[in-house]
């Protein structure tokens, strides 16, 4: 997103101040770029909880040895269809699997997705990063059609929507 800059002034606590800067000096950045990432987080926070157009990356650590736990998980998967962009699947011990989802549509149907595989039987550990797909401002329609008109050799896809209620 390019725009022009515009300045402004912040007032805050001295306390709060000195902890903003250790911030500031641990990542090497400047106090403008660390407060326009954190405007940037929450703004992309506050879209996620109105049901934007969303991508998620959903994080299960789960018991492969508990009954049906691996086919429930593929089923759940396959009945998402095309809501499922991709995943991953890693063997962590004689016990335990990792999975990561990667998932596409509107934020608060990943959240419940989330919730659901999350409260699985088996599944021990895990969470959910939800962010917004398209820029503040812009419509769906439009955060497409740019998607589709950028040049290089891949595909993104569009925003979908997870068709069947789980």
């Amino acid at each position: 997103m390019t725009s022009e800059l515009v300045r402004f002034g912040v007032a805050m606590e001295q306390e709060l101040l000195a902890h903003f800067d250790r911030i500031v000096e641990e990542r090497g950045v400047t106090r403008s770029e660390l407060l326009r990432d954190l405007v940037r987080a929450e703004v992309v926070r506050a879209r996620v909880a109105k049901g934007a157009p969303a991508v998620a990356t959903l994080t299960l650590v789960y018991d492969h040895h508990v009954r049906e736990l691996t086919e429930k998980l593929t089923e759940f998967q396959h009945r998402l269809g095309a809501g499922v962009r991709s995943t991953l699947h890693i063997h962590l011990d004689q016990n335990r699997c990792l999975e990561v989802i990667v998932l596409q549509g509107r934020s608060d149907e990943l959240k419940r997705v989330a919730d659901r595989l999350l409260a699985t039987r088996g599944v021990t550990h895990g969470g959910i990063e939800i962010v917004a797909d398209e820029e503040p401002g812009e419509t769906v329609a439009q955060a497409g059609k740019a998607r589709r008109a950028h040049t290089h050799d891949h595909d993104h896809g569009t925003s979908r929507v997870l068709k069947k209620r789980i």
